[in-house]
């Protein structure tokens, strides 16, 4: 979920048990479950591979988003506590225009506020299966931001930090105003600046992968293996 793996890349159970340090069974669930939530694919005769998503599912997923996170937020609000609200306002407001020499941990500091922000919101809705959709899909959502803090040059999400910290310092104050309304509209927002620059990023990593996962027509008759038999 770190962005280290790229889209097409082979998912090999035996590989991934070795690196993590754990058995093969936890590791074919783990990528069954990741196939359910669409961050992995099954191919024939590859088996699974970090699956690309392309540009309309980003909009069609976000747009899933917004209606699932402004339900949670309409429910939330006067439920999430103040002590735990002002923390996240304080940790937002020095996130904003923070300037440091190591950017991982600014990184690192984004995605913790960004995690606690909606993670709390998600369990005061008061709603278990919205709970439970909210749990399910925050993988995906996840996955795309921390790819995006991999990118280089202007899609860089670092280049956002301010933006996204002033989106969540909106709903936050919202909710410390116990504002309902004022807090949809501000996730509304939140969720439709993420659609277009998540559009952005899709678009340019599914034009680059594209040519490179295109096979020859030998190779996609072939899959990749010189026949034993036949003319040579």
């Amino acid at each position: 979920m770190n962005g280290h793996l790229r889209p097409g890349q082979r998912l090999v159970a035996q590989e991934l048990a070795k690196r993590l340090g754990v058995g093969q069974t936890p590791i074919r669930e783990a990528l069954i479950t990741l196939t359910g939530i669409g961050v992995v694919e099954m191919r024939p005769n590859r088996g699974a591979v970090v699956r690309s998503v392309r540009p309309r599912e980003v909009r069609d997923i976000f747009l899933v988003r917004r209606v699932l996170e402004c339900e949670a937020i309409r429910t939330a609000c006067g439920r999430v506590g103040e002590d735990e609200l002002r923390e996240l306002a304080a940790g937002l407001r020095r996130l904003i225009g923070a300037v440091a020499d190591d950017r991982d941990r600014l990184v690192a500091d984004a995605r913790t506020l960004d995690n606690r922000l909606h993670d709390v919101i998600a369990k005061s809705c008061g709603n278990a299966f919205l709970l439970d959709e909210l749990n399910r899909l925050k993988l995906l959502y996840r996955a795309f931001r921390d790819s995006a803090y991999e990118q280089k040059g202007p899609l860089d999400n670092y280049l956002r930090k301010d933006v996204e910290a002033r989106e969540h310092l909106a709903i936050v104050e919202a909710l410390i105003a116990r504002d309902r309304k004022a807090a949809v509209r501000a996730m509304s927002r939140h969720i439709v600046s993420a659609l277009g620059y998540f559009g952005e990023i899709s678009r340019f990593v599914h034009a680059e992968i594209v040519p490179e996962s295109r096979p020859s027509a030998h190779r996609e008759a072939t899959d990749g293996h010189v026949p034993t038999d036949g003319p040579s």
